[in-house]
């Protein structure tokens, strides 16, 4: 299916495309704001309502880093495909300030639970709704540069919670009801701004010209992502992102115990320390991948983002844990990953998969990823009992396999247009799956 140009030269009028991204990416900034709000915030809430240890294991499954932002994007994206990206991303904001205020408001642990559960399904299904709008009116050759501004934003929402939960820490509880009130505030507040926004031209004329060709209101169903020729292309980003991500999701558990161990005792320094790796990540998106990605090979790029989290991982299961080794491993870890499979996992899920397909893939995947982590997060106390060494060791292996997949089946779609794209994909990416390379399009 050749999807329709979006306007002439095949984006969104300029001006409007920034815009868009950073309305669409702000999704990215309570998403990441509403894990670390609800990590800071957990002593808190474990000391006022008694918590489990049980019980906080499954808020933790349960949370907007698992199992409910998985079903959320699995919702999510299929929606966005069979009515449109604005209608999604604009009121499933509303969805998540109505969380919100069960975790504002808790007075018990089950308030807690459905607050977190609530949040997790909101920017489950903003996500996909975001990344397609995002890639969608890009203009050409400036892909990567907008997804980046996205991923900017994953940085700093939890930059902003970390300094508000030190400045507010006196407050106590209070504290934490007023940074989650923020980020209502914002969603609310988000809701409005969207409200101006224009749906993606580019999926008005796919859907267009898909009901033009008979296929009635629905213009693609979830059993057309079982073919061969989609499989591929998922099981290549849901792999090289999921193995990624399992190392993320148990990073939580082990960087306590390093600024604990390196005598960073004090909350200023942790915050600090947890704030400066954010910081540097920002920083090697803004200055690597929205300047490269464009540009240079994508392959090369991620094996070098991978290679770098490899060693900076590797290093604490190598050395004695010392301050110097502490912060070598933050730099390297924080770099490396800015430009690495979260940033790449936004840009080719994007780019993969067609037009009235693409939100649909993109939940799926992202659906799988965390619904993985939040069944693995059970396990996870069971790892760090191993001892720190050997659990540094399983967190190497895992980004040592998301780096040979990605490098396997990374795409060379840098600077090529959707509709090229589109036409890669109809012209035969099914010969790059039977070759063994998912990710690889036909003409590259």
């Amino acid at each position: 299916m050749q999807e329709a140009a979006p306007a002439p030269g095949g984006v969104e009028p300029q001006g409007d495309d920034w815009k868009a991204t950073i309305l669409a990416g702000l999704a990215n900034y309570i998403d990441a704001g509403s894990i670390v709000a609800g990590s800071a915030a957990l002593a808190l809430w474990m000391e006022a309502y008694k918590l489990s240890n049980e019980f906080v294991g499954l808020i933790g499954a349960l949370g907007p880093n698992a199992i409910s932002a998985g079903l959320g994007a699995f919702i999510g994206g299929r929606l966005c495909d069979l009515f449109g990206r604005k209608r999604i991303y604009q009121y499933d904001m509303l969805f998540y300030a109505f969380g919100m205020l069960w975790l504002i408001f808790a007075m018990n642990a089950w308030m807690i639970l459905i607050g977190f559960f609530l949040v997790g399904l909101a920017v489950g299904a903003d996500i996909p709704a975001s990344w397609s709008l995002i890639a969608e009116t890009a203009p050409k050759g400036s892909r990567g540069k907008h997804s980046g501004v996205a991923q900017v934003l994953w940085y700093l929402g939890p930059v902003v919670v970390l300094l508000m939960f030190l400045v507010l820490e006196p407050l106590g509880l209070l504290g934490a009801r007023i940074v989650f009130a923020h980020l209502a505030i914002l969603a609310v507040a988000l809701t409005f701004l969207r409200s101006r926004m224009k749906e993606s031209r580019r999926w008005l004329d796919a859907q267009a010209e898909a009901e033009a060709a008979g296929a009635g209101a629905k213009p693609a169903r979830v059993r057309d992502l079982m073919k061969l020729k989609w499989l591929g292309p998922m099981a290549f980003l849901a792999g090289m992102y999921g193995m990624w991500n399992l190392w993320a999701g148990t990073n939580g558990f082990f960087f306590p115990y390093i600024l604990r161990t390196v005598g960073n005792q004090s909350q200023g320094t942790a915050v600090g320390v947890q704030s400066l790796s954010f910081l540097i990540g920002m920083a090697s998106i803004w200055l690597v991948f929205m300047q490269l990605s464009d540009r240079v090979n994508q392959r090369l790029l991620f094996l070098a983002s991978a290679v770098i989290q490899v060693v900076g991982m590797s290093l604490l299961a190598l050395f004695p844990l010392t301050l110097p080794m502490a912060l070598l491993h933050v730099f390297l870890m924080s770099f490396g990953q800015g430009f690495g499979a979260q940033s790449f996992f936004q840009l080719w899920s994007a780019e993969m998969f067609p037009t009235l397909l693409r939100s649909t893939a993109q939940g799926l995947m992202f659906g799988i990823v965390r619904i993985t982590l939040g069944v693995f997060s059970f396990f996870v106390p069971l790892l760090t009992a191993t001892g720190f060494q050997t659990l540094a060791w399983i967190l190497t292996g895992f980004l040592f396999v998301s780096g040979v997949i990605g490098f396997i089946g990374a795409p060379r779609n840098e600077g090529k247009s959707l509709d090229e794209l589109e036409a890669d994909m109809e012209d035969g990416i099914s010969a790059g799956v039977e070759s063994g390379q998912p990710g690889q399009p036909a003409t590259a």
